[in-house]
């Protein structure tokens, strides 16, 4: 009776699915008379494994609904190394602490690798240096950079609280090589064009680290972003530089946002980097 209040379940009805149940795994489960029903042994032992199973269903049933949700999965996200001391820490922070079953899978990777493998679908999501102008790839800036020139302690120029383009014709100039970051490369370079002023450029490299660690060598002066230069080897220092970039900064690229767990990280990020504007952009 109780069994069959808590179904909501007529008694005939309740009788013929038990009696099914029994043929379908061949074994009596109950014992009955007009007064009671009780568990054979075989019900017994059949008992326990029933309810896991149960438990196991409702525990599929809650994983879709959380996969449905965008709560559950793997998210795979690259990244430039100059994140790694702000936005990277918030973003997977902020991710673990609002959706603890999606699985990070990071990468450190440049700009331009980040775009390929975005298309060839190997990646979720890049944390790029803007502006990255590759077809198919779909950007977002989250926050702009402005350039400064980092120099040895000792470098005459260190005296002046800001450092013009013409300031730096002459120095030999070490900056990220055009491969990692072309949209900035290109944009720079242009910048002191339009001024007609020819950089000479010593060396390029593939790393702002090292870029700061030859400064610090005194094998030239540098150029980077405000957000490269967060931690500074010892014996280099930092000036604004006055030269405009229109569009450089860190930004989100991918290429479509098809799953709700892509949903999901982008709502985060909206959230933590308010769009100034809705816009988005699509390289051509």
């Amino acid at each position: 009776m109780v069994v069959r209040r808590r179904l909501h379940i007529v008694q005939p009805a309740l009788s013929a699915q038990i009696r099914a149940l029994e043929e379908d795994v061949g074994a009596q489960l109950f014992e009955r008379d007009r007064h009671r029903v009780e568990l054979t042994e075989e019900g017994a032992l059949f008992l326990p494994e029933a309810l896991a199973t149960l438990r196991q269903a409702g525990r599929a049933r809650e994983v879709l609904q959380q996969a449905a949700a965008g709560e559950v999965g793997v998210l795979r996200l690259a990244f430039v190394s100059s994140t790694l001391s702000h936005l990277l820490p918030v973003l997977v922070r902020t991710l673990e602490e609002r959706y603890p079953r999606i699985e990070l899978e990071l990468k450190d990777m440049p700009s331009l690798p980040q775009a390929r493998a975005l298309l060839d679908n190997a990646l979720d999501f890049g944390l790029v240096r803007l502006p990255l102008n590759v077809s198919g790839v779909h950007t977002r800036m989250l926050f702009e950079e402005s350039l400064v020139v980092a120099l040895p302690q000792d470098h005459p120029l260190c005296t002046q609280r800001r450092i013009k383009p013409q300031d730096l014709a002459g120095c030999p100039m070490l900056v990220l090589a055009r491969k990692f970051a072309p949209g900035l490369y290109d944009q720079m370079l242009a910048g002191f064009h339009r001024r007609k002023i020819t950089l000479t450029i010593a060396r390029e490299m593939g790393e702002f680290t090292t870029q700061l660690a030859l400064v610090a060598a005194g094998l030239g002066v540098g150029i980077l972003p405000s957000g490269a230069a967060s931690a500074l080897p010892i014996g280099v220092v930092t000036r604004p530089l006055t030269l405009a970039m229109s569009g450089a900064g860190i930004g989100v690229a991918w290429t479509g946002l098809e799953n709700p767990r892509k949903r999901a990280l982008m709502q985060v990020l909206d959230e933590l980097y308010p769009a100034s504007s809705p816009e988005l952009t699509e390289g051509l």
